[in-house]
């Protein structure tokens, strides 16, 4: 999967007169109007390069038609725009910078070079896609000119001897500025870095089971990896935890830091308590019965004490 883009035929459409939603269009609209396939658009998005705002009815987010417009009058639309989200992956990636598969592996597993997808193939193997974009700029950086064509560092091949692959850590760093910049309040925000710890350490933050709660509800859905209980949906899961010690450690500090920040603007919520309604008592003949006999027993006695 070279994420290779095809050719669109941008057309411009026009939402209906009188429409609420005439300022902003779903995603789907979005994307064809800016001659996108659905996940060029998503990665668009993802990578900042299409703005989006919440729908005020609920229904997920919509692209201003002001950022449409914008994006359609820049130079080089369409093609500098396809270009701008076009993936590859490692054998494409190090045709592109002239390095050999090897090289172009080992300067990502130290993390210089980051990706900004994955998927798993058939073979149940992780395969990593970067922006061509990026790895453009870093070939033609002089500075790292010693990377590319010099041997490698000994510290650095010292770390990559004992196992060093910052690919996924630094998928989960991309991805967190991903979620948070789509988060709307700072309860969505502490649900993205949530999203990232294991459940375990959720629940040693956050000890109140409806904060804990309401941060389940907005957790943000991972990328699509197979069906459910899968070994491809394992395996996204596995790189969707943070793993190294000191990743975790920054997770839980900025959770707990989140949850406070949430808790000042407003608690999560919690189940409504209904009022115990009173005792029914007794109707209103039956009141009346009971007064009228209590003011005859009264009656009785005070004549047996006269009689006495």
């Amino acid at each position: 999967m070279s994420g290779n883009t095809i050719t669109h035929e941008v057309t411009a459409t026009v939402e209906q007169p009188g429409s609420a939603r005439g300022t902003s269009c779903a995603p789907s609209r979005a994307a064809r109007e800016l001659g996108l396939r659905r996940s060029e658009f998503d990665l668009a998005v993802h990578l900042g390069r299409i703005r989006t705002v919440p729908d005020e009815g609920g229904g997920g987010r919509r692209v201003p038609r002001t950022e449409i417009a914008r994006i359609r009058a820049a130079e080089g639309f369409p093609e500098a725009l396809r270009e701008s989200v076009r993936t590859v992956g490692t054998t494409e990636g190090a045709a592109l910078m002239d390095v050999t598969r090897d090289r172009f592996t080992r300067l990502a597993r130290l993390g210089l070079l980051v990706p900004v997808k994955f998927y798993v193939n058939r073979y149940r193997a992780v395969v990593w896609l970067y922006p061509a974009d990026e790895l453009r700029q870093f070939a033609a950086d002089e500075r790292n000119a010693a990377l590319l064509k010099g041997r490698t560092p000994g510290g650095l091949r010292a770390q990559l001897t004992d196992g060093l692959d910052l690919r996924p850590r630094n998928w989960r760093g991309r991805y967190l500025g991903f979620l948070l910049r789509q988060a709307d309040d700072p309860w969505a925000e502490a649900a993205a870095v949530a999203s990232l710890l294991d459940p375990v350490d959720v629940s040693e933050i956050v000890r109140d089971p409806y904060e804990r709660s309401h941060l389940n509800r907005l957790r943000p859905q991972p990328p699509a990896q197979g069906a459910a209980d899968s070994p491809a949906r394992q395996l996204a899961e596995e790189i969707m935890t943070a793993a190294d010690p000191d990743e975790i450690d920054w997770l839980r500090a900025d959770l707990a830091g989140a949850v406070a920040a949430a808790r000042r603007q407003r608690p999560a919520p919690r189940p409504a308590h209904r009022p115990v309604p009173p005792a029914p008592g007794p109707a209103p003949q039956e009141t009346e019965e009971r007064e009228g006999a209590g003011r005859f027993r009264g009656l009785l006695g005070r004549l047996r004490r006269k009689g006495s």
